[in-house]
């Protein structure tokens, strides 16, 4: 790593700047209302090889422009021009290590939150140990939140939009201040949906079990990930399904997952024990064979890794 990261490098606006001279207008719809879209694209450092490799980088770009277009933006941006912008500005830093890579098309000038431009981009690598507490824990004691989880009627958690993020916020706020590390949201008829900025899987038995799409849930590339690895390399019985509630509570193991959370077990809900209160077998199983993907060394899934250097 070239800078610490206070002075770390980010690309804005077409140009490699010091995070600290990369400015937005306050009265800019990014600013005024949360208008952008945004990924957080994980990279891991295979020290074996000296490469770092991004995760996914298609899926990730055609969910960017999924999301561009749902919320209705002027995209001038090619996967082209993003996959460039990442590789330059992670080289620019010379990291070494694994990353979150955050990036993120936003609403700049000076229009209201009904504008679809002008749309600018910027791309901004952290090292995963400095990203959010609940991300690098063992292992997590959530709650149930009292708040519901955006729905398909409101506001479409299949945009990965910053405003859809508050309703992450009121759930994560309300887990904090009663003591508890995270939470898991319900969705509007009261099945269980996710958690914030992360997906909900349970075990019962021998089978992995995670929420349908449609029952208010991001169309998450861990989530997409951990199916295929459970199912076509660990040959784990699998349920996509709604979940209630108290099977939550009566489960053998569960976990959340996302691209910043890994694999994260969870050991409490709502003060219920999960299993033994411990990482399971089949969680350990699951995160174990997600690094040996990420990191390059699982050799059937190659082609959802890009090399940087």
């Amino acid at each position: 790593m070239k800078y610490d990261v206070v002075n770390r490098r980010i690309w804005f606006k077409g140009e490699i700047l010091n995070v600290n001279d990369a400015k937005v207008n306050v009265l800019a719809p990014t600013s005024q209302f949360g208008l952008n879209v945004f990924e957080g694209i994980p990279c891991y450092w295979n020290d074996d090889e000296k490469q770092l490799y991004a995760f996914r980088l298609d899926e990730h770009y055609e969910r960017l422009i999924r999301s561009a277009k749902l919320i209705q933006f002027d995209l001038k941006y090619t996967k082209e021009d993003f996959k460039k912008a990442l590789i330059d500005v992670v080289k620019a830093n010379e990291y070494d290590e694994n990353l979150s890579v955050r990036q993120t098309l936003f609403v700049d000038g000076f229009g209201s939150w009904g504008s679809e431009g002008p749309v600018e981009m910027f791309v901004a690598p952290i090292p995963r140990g400095r990203t959010s507490a609940e991300y690098n824990k063992k292992g997590l004691n959530c709650c149930i939140t009292s708040w519901r989880r955006i729905s398909d009627e409101n506001l479409s958690p299949r945009i990965k939009c910053g405003a859809n993020y508050i309703n992450s916020r009121v759930g994560q706020r309300e887990a904090l201040r009663n003591g508890y590390d995270t939470c898991i949201f319900l969705n509007e008829v009261g099945k269980v949906a996710e958690g914030p900025g992360s997906c909900f899987f349970m075990v019962k038995g021998n089978t992995v079990i995670t929420p349908r799409l449609t029952d208010s849930v991001l169309e998450s590339i861990t989530r997409d990930t951990i199916i295929k690895l459970a199912t076509e390399e660990l040959r784990l019985k699998f349920e996509e399904r709604t979940i209630d509630r108290t099977e939550v509570y009566m489960a053998d193991e569960a976990f959340l997952c996302g691209s910043s959370m890994e694999v994260t077990p969870i050991f409490t809900v709502d003060r219920y024990q999960i299993g033994t209160g411990e990482q399971g077998e089949v969680t350990k199983k699951i995160h174990m064979k997600y690094l040996e993907c990420v990191q390059g060394r699982l050799e059937s899934r190659k082609n959802w890794i890009t090399p940087v250097y």
